[in-house]
């Protein structure tokens, strides 16, 4: 009697505790089904995407290969669309001013964290709407060359917000120097240029200098709009112009191919600062690359977004300049290169 007495209490002991334990264990499981993760293990939340209002203005193949350039510096440092880290907002002015001026309207309204400007016009336009947002130039002279400088005690800078990459107007010297090498028999120039684009008219202004310092003739035409430029051109050529200079002016990249038939028929040879003209049929260019100057720009761009110190950034002169020729147009016009011009 006294072991069965035993041996009921002693089991049930051992089942209450078992029993208790389980109730514990599922009581601890559904307030919390799955194990908190350790701090360092928790995911933080993702940076807001930076947001890169574009505006170019016009439609344009050799714009189009700095506008390339400047996204993919962009993804290279981590800045893309797909990597949900930048939003690329891209407008285009199609060659209209009301069409411009709204676009950075709507550019400032949207509080975007910076604006590119692909070209001179949209720059500026920029530049007097706002000066909090940082405005990343390309395709464009230095804030010197159109008076965008200012002076403060003894310095003269550009304005704060003014960033990205520039050209100055040492491109007329060296494309002047480039005409008399590769055309030594050169007496005669032709060129057109945009009279509604400060760019393009101070230029115009180093031109002028250069060829008479040189002993060169220079036939120009103004035009202010694409409509203009095939009349323009003729009446050039009804000069018989020896060499015609395209300049890198936003009319004459819009309205090249017009530039192209009227000289290829005459069988003038064009000669530029731009290398993306060499694509698109100009005979010779020593100058900016104008993919590489976008890529310059978006690494810019890229130091802004990781530091956000915008002087430290500042602007920088354009760094990548080839001689190359246009291969096809070369042969068609029995025109033989410099031996070190790269063939396109």
């Amino acid at each position: 009697m006294t072991h069965n007495h035993r041996s009921p209490t002693f089991g049930h002991i051992v089942w209450l505790v078992t029993f208790g334990m389980i109730i514990y264990t599922a009581g601890c499981t559904s307030k919390k089904e799955e194990p908190q993760k350790p701090e360092s293990s928790i995911e933080k939340p993702a940076k807001k995407p930076v947001v890169i209002g574009f505006v170019q203005p016009v439609d344009d193949e050799t714009l189009d290969e700095a506008r390339r350039g400047f996204i993919d510096a962009l993804k290279a440092r981590g800045y893309s669309d797909s990597a949900g880290t930048a939003k690329i907002i891209y407008q285009n002015a199609q060659n209209d001013i009301p069409a411009l001026n709204q676009i950075i309207d709507k550019f400032i309204a949207d509080k975007v964290t910076c604006i590119a400007a692909n070209a001179t016009l949209p720059m500026m336009t920029a530049l007097k709407k706002t000066k909090e947002i940082p405005i990343f130039m390309m395709v464009g002279p230095a804030p010197t060359i159109n008076d965008l400088t200012i002076k403060q005690g003894e310095n003269v800078k550009a304005p704060a917000n003014l960033v990205g990459v520039y050209e100055t107007l040492a491109y007329i010297d060296s494309s002047i120097a480039l005409i008399r090498r590769a055309f030594p028999n050169a007496k005669t120039i032709g060129v057109i240029f945009n009279s509604a684009e400060p760019n393009s008219t101070n230029a115009m202004g180093e031109l002028r200098k250069k060829c008479k310092q040189n002993n060169l003739k220079l036939v120009e035409r103004s035009i202010t709009s694409t409509a203009e430029t095939q009349q323009a051109v003729q009446a050039i050529l009804s000069k018989n112009p020896d060499v015609f200079f395209a300049l890198p002016d936003n009319l004459v990249f819009a309205s090249f191919e017009v530039i192209l038939k009227e000289t290829s028929e005459k069988k003038v040879p064009i000669v530029t600062s731009e290398i993306g003209l060499v694509k698109r049929g100009a005979t010779i260019a020593y100058g900016a690359d104008f993919y590489m100057w976008g890529y310059q720009a978006g690494e810019a761009a890229a130091e802004y977004f990781d530091t956000g110190d915008l002087v430290a950034v500042g602007l920088r002169p354009v760094k990548v300049r080839k001689l190359v020729h246009n291969e096809k147009m070369a042969k068609e016009l029995g025109f033989t290169p410099p031996p070190e011009s790269q063939p396109m």
